[in-house]
């Protein structure tokens, strides 16, 4: 037993002593090699400086007040807390005020839904595009009893009953008055009324309004209210192929026979449409990883097939009023980085940040650690050299002045110099 306890002794006490060894080893080196290891730390500091940092942890995006953007804003926000990222939603009276929160290079929001058709005319610079989203069809409804749909062409003549367009400075106003100028109408008649959209489905239901255009997508609560309502109809664009022509971001839609109710036959007739899109616009400034992230939370959420949408069709770039950002473009021609589709968000953008900040490090760091072999020998005989001069000046010393009483002392000179020189030899092997 007493072998045992001095064999495990000895191991222990040799492998302290090779540790020792390593680390003092180590110490040395460094003693000598401290400049170039001073250079290194320079150049690393230089390139942390300059390269991409970590990605933010919150991001503010401006959606809307109800209605399609808010219901799509709330998907992207679970989607994102998946991910370990705090998308932070904030109301807004619609897609003009959004696009001029990301205008605004003060502004904290860097992320926007903003509807096709209400950029062409303002300075969109610092703003880019991550594509479409969804269609949004401009959809007016109308009461039954207040228009006879045989008699008139309704996507024009329903406009001159008392309607509702919208807020001013929304994406449903907007496209309102430029479907007035359209067919040549003022946009300031008295039966035109300025509302929100809950408001104004409200007044259409109880009869205060004759008419109310919407642009929202499907799902938005306003739009099924109205869909569902036996005294409320939707009118024909049958004059929806000239409308695309003529604005370009507009296209074409179509809701089948039966296509809200089959059961009901409702409606009763095919339905033809026009659609905008729902952008999904960024300040330019955004971190390329949570652009990445919501280009990811587009294709999972509105990828998927939807009533007017095929699998896949979304995102897209189909609005070109604002330019596509760089990380959108690799994104829709190489699809998602490799690193995504197999890590989680936080460690593929770790692996991928390290990455770009360490390619450039190896090229600096390669020639400067090739060197220092080379650093160690010139170091060593240049301390070597001036030992050799400390003794030829003690010889010369020594001749010139010799006294024999002072042997000792010449001797003990002699030593430390020969210590000096053992020493600089041991580090240049």
């Amino acid at each position: 037993m007493s072998g045992f306890k001095e064999d495990v002794t000895e191991h222990l006490s040799a492998l302290y002593q090779t540790v020792a060894d390593e680390v003092g080893g180590w110490f040395s080196l460094l003693r000598e090699i401290w400049p170039l290891v001073a250079l290194l730390l320079v150049g690393l500091l230089v390139l942390i400086w300059f390269a991409k940092p970590a990605p933010p942890t919150k991001v503010l995006m401006a959606t809307g007040t109800g209605g399609s953007y808010r219901v799509l804003g709330e998907k992207y926000q679970a989607y994102f807390k998946t991910k370990g990222i705090h998308l932070e939603l904030v109301e807004t009276h619609g897609s003009q005020e959004n696009l001029q929160h990301l205008i605004d290079r003060k502004d904290p929001i860097q992320a926007a839904f903003v509807q096709g058709g209400t950029m062409s005319n303002e300075d969109v610079t610092g703003v880019q595009s991550l594509g479409s989203v969804d269609y949004e069809p401009v959809w007016i409804f109308y009461r039954s009893n207040a228009f006879d749909e045989s008699k008139k062409i309704l996507d024009r003549d329903i406009i001159k009953l008392r309607m509702g367009i919208g807020p001013i400075g929304s994406g449903t106003h907007l496209q309102a008055i430029n479907i007035l100028k359209l067919n040549g109408l003022s946009s300031n008649g008295p039966n035109l009324i300025s509302m929100n959209n809950i408001d104004g489905v409200h007044a259409l239901e109880k009869g205060d309004l004759d008419a109310l255009i919407l642009v929202d997508g499907f799902d938005s609560p306003s739009v099924q209210s109205l869909i569902l309502n036996p005294d409320i109809r939707l009118a024909n664009f049958k004059r929806a192929d000239a409308y695309s022509r003529l604005m370009t971001y507009f296209e074409e839609l179509t809701v089948p026979m039966g296509g809200f109710n089959l059961a009901n036959n409702i409606p009763a007739q095919p339905i033809d449409l026009i659609s905008t899109t729902t952008n999904l616009l960024i300040d330019d400034r955004l971190h390329p990883a949570i652009q990445l992230l919501f280009l990811e939370a587009a294709k999972e959420i509105n990828g998927v097939k939807s009533y007017f949408s095929k699998a896949g069709e979304f995102p897209s770039y189909r609005n070109n009023e604002v330019p596509l950002s760089d990380e959108a473009r690799y994104f829709y021609q190489k699809g998602t980085p490799a690193l995504m589709k197999y890590l989680p968000f936080w460690l593929a953008e770790f692996i991928e940040r390290m990455f770009i900040l360490l390619v450039p490090f190896a090229a600096f760091a390669y020639p400067i650690i090739k060197s220092i072999p080379n650093y160690r020998v010139n170091l060593a005989r240049k301390q070597i050299n001036s030992i050799y001069k400390e003794l030829e000046k003690f010889e010369q010393a020594t001749i010139e002045n010799f006294d024999p009483n002072k042997r000792y002392e010449y001797i003990e000179v002699l030593n430390e110099m020969d210590a000096g020189w053992w020493n600089q030899k041991q580090l240049s092997l």
